[in-house]
Parts: structure tokens; C-alpha cells; sequence
């Protein structure tokens, strides 16, 4: 056993130094909060965007079911789906581009049946 320090151990002391410095209060440590969407939100959501709860499921990947719960408050998005309702709040067209693109790829890596 070696008891040379590497950097790897070095950078994990500090980032630990770090952490607890922030639990005792002593430091804040930058963060990004993705945002939490209320039920509400998810609902003016789809409304604005003027889909119904199955096409705003098809047109972005979510499942209609998860959807109809989470706009009646029985369930929350996980932190993934969080972060997607964002970006959908903000730039819908880029989901379905990036998703376009992805079903154009997955088709075009298939073999000839």
C-alpha cells in the first residue's frame, strides 16, 4: 500500500471539506434548482400549448397516465421528468426535435425485416 497522495484523493478531500463546510453552515456551494412544477403549472402547461393530455404525451415521450396524475396532484414528476417540462415550458420545439431526431436514427439502425 502506497501512502502518497494522488490527486484524485486530493480533490476528494477538498470537495468533502466542501460539503461539510456547507452542512455547518459555514459556506454556500453553488447550486441549480430544475423547478418543481405544481400541478397547476403542468396543467397551464398543456393548455397554453393547446394538446390534449395524449397528444401532450405522444408529442413529448411522457406517459398519458403520469400525466393525469401529476395535474391532479396524486403524483410528482421525477427530477428527469422535472427537467424536460422545463424545457418543454421553454422551447417545446426543441423537444420535438431532439425527439424527431432520435426516432429518425433508431429507424434508420434497424434492420430490413
Amino acid at each position: 500500500m502506497t501512502t502518497e497522495r494522488t490527486r484524485l484523493g486530493r480533490d476528494v478531500e477538498t470537495a468533502l471539506g466542501e460539503v461539510l463546510a456547507h452542512v455547518r453552515g459555514e459556506t454556500n456551494l453553488p447550486c441549480r434548482i430544475v423547478d418543481d412544477p405544481a400541478a397547476e403549472r403542468i396543467l397551464a402547461l398543456r393548455k397554453r400549448l393547446r394538446l390534449s393530455r395524449q397528444k401532450f404525451a405522444d408529442r413529448f415521450g411522457l406517459d398519458a397516465r403520469a400525466v393525469q396524475d401529476w395535474e391532479q396532484g396524486r403524483r410528482v414528476p421525477d427530477r428527469a421528468a422535472r427537467v424536460l417540462l422545463t424545457v418543454i415550458g421553454h422551447d417545446p420545439e426543441a423537444v420535438v426535435r431532439a425527439l424527431g431526431t432520435l426516432a429518425d436514427e433508431s429507424r434508420s439502425t434497424s434492420s430490413p425485416a
